[in-house]
């Protein structure tokens, strides 16, 4: 199984280029980074996990200018989002970054695509709340025309594009596309129609929702070998990686804490017991 990780890189942690190469040199598949541009201090949205919001949320890096760094001191590593909050971009410009990124790593970013917990964060970037999720699916539907191999306009309910001369392309197309959220019918309907597969927080209760995924899947026409499942952000113990990999499960992305080099250094070396 592989074994990636997920951390809140911000000016307070250790730095982007330190951890990659690190995780390159321990074996680690891969690294994931969240995404918030900012945290409005008049926030009546609930935290999700429960509390306190923790303090990271407010100083997290732009995961893509991160990761770009990442890719330049690496040669194996898997980069990502966990997630990309797609509805608070402009669809282009977010296309260039995706491409730029997925380009210059030859061809080892996954998109990590999620519609956000924060209605204020999301009402400052002008974004209806209410139509997220629709907007989401528009905006991966434009950013898929400007990566396709020859230029093909656009044209949807929220934005559009003029066929065009859109390069770099992705290195296979479009990069490898996990969706985030939990588990619903109107979930596996965004999956199942511009994805490749599932990127569930915590990896919980995956026994009596991944039949259900499945079914959406193979009822979509899509090739059931082809479906991936990430369980993220998840706290790796034997009994948990070995309940995955019983579910077919290939690859868990496990969380770091928001610390600095020491601290991730002894993480890092617990979570190397799970590493092949």
């Amino acid at each position: 199984m592989r074994i990636a990780v997920t951390i809140f890189l911000t000016d307070e942690t250790i730095t982007p280029t330190r951890l990659a190469r690190e995780l390159e040199q321990r074996g680690f598949a891969g690294l994931y980074l969240p995404e918030h541009t900012h945290i409005p201090v008049e926030r009546t949205s609930p935290y999700p996990a429960g509390g306190d919001l923790p303090r990271e949320y407010g100083r997290t890096l732009d995961p893509f200018v991160a990761l770009g760094q990442a890719a330049a001191v690496t040669e194996r590593l898997g980069l990502g989002t966990g997630i990309t909050l797609v509805a608070q971009h402009d669809p282009i410009d977010l296309a260039k970054q995706i491409a730029t990124v997925d380009h210059l790593s030859g061809g080892r970013l996954t998109l990590g695509v999620g519609f956000g917990w924060n209605a204020e964060e999301a009402a400052d970037h002008a974004v209806d709340w209410r139509k997220r999720r629709a907007l989401v699916r528009d905006r991966m539907a434009l950013m898929r025309a400007l990566w396709a191999a020859e230029p093909t306009a656009y044209e949807g309910e929220f934005g559009s594009v003029r066929a065009s001369h859109a390069h770099p392309k992705p290195v296979r197309g479009r990069p490898r596309t996990l969706v985030g959220g939990a588990a619903g019918p109107k979930l596996f309907t965004h999956i199942c129609e511009y994805a490749d597969g599932w990127l569930p927080i915590g990896g919980r209760g995956l026994s009596e929702t991944l039949p259900a995924l499945r079914t959406a899947w193979s009822d979509a026409g899509r090739d059931p070998s082809t479906l991936q499942v990430v369980p993220y952000a998840v706290r790796p113990t034997p009994g948990k990686l070995a309940h995955y990999a019983e579910l077919g499960i290939e690859e868990v992305v496990a969380r770091l804490p928001p610390a600095g080099e020491t601290e991730i250094l002894r993480v890092l070396d617990e979570y190397g017991a799970f590493v092949s």
